[in-house]
C-alpha cells in the first residue's frame, strides 16, 4: 500500500502533475524560507557579535556571542514556527467546526 507524503499527495512521485507541480513548488519555498532565514541569523549575529577583523579567527568573546546568538535565532525561530503550526490547526479546527455546525439542523426553539 503506498503512503503519502507532505500534504496528503501520495509519496514516491505519485499523483497528478498539478500535484507534482505543487509539491515542487512547495520545496522550491521551504528551500527559499532556510536560506533567508539562514542569512538572517548570519547578518544579525555577525553584526552584533563581531567587533573588528583584528585576526582570521574570531577571538573567544565574540565566538561565545556569535554561538549564544545563533542558539537563540533557532530557538526562536523553531518556537515562533510551533506557534504558527499551533494557530493554523486551531483555525483549521474552527473552520470544520463551523462547518459542521452549519449543516446540523437546526432544533425548533433554539
Amino acid at each position: 500500500m503506498a503512503g503519502f507524503g507532505m500534504a496528503g499527495f501520495p509519496a514516491g512521485g505519485g499523483g497528478t502533475q498539478a500535484e507534482q507541480q505543487m509539491m515542487q513548488m512547495m520545496h522550491e519555498m521551504q528551500v527559499q524560507d532556510s536560506l533567508r532565514m539562514y542569512n538572517e541569523l548570519v547578518h544579525r549575529c555577525f553584526g552584533d557579535c563581531v567587533d573588528g577583523f583584528r585576526s582570521k579567527k574570531l577571538d573567544g568573546k565574540e565566538e561565545a556571542c556569535v554561538t549564544k546568538c545563533a542558539d537563540k535565532f533557532i530557538k526562536t525561530a523553531a518556537r515562533a514556527g510551533m506557534r504558527f503550526a499551533e494557530e493554523q490547526q486551531a483555525m483549521l479546527q474552527d473552520a470544520q467546526n463551523a462547518g459542521v455546525a452549519g449543516s446540523l439542523p437546526k432544533m425548533p426553539g433554539r
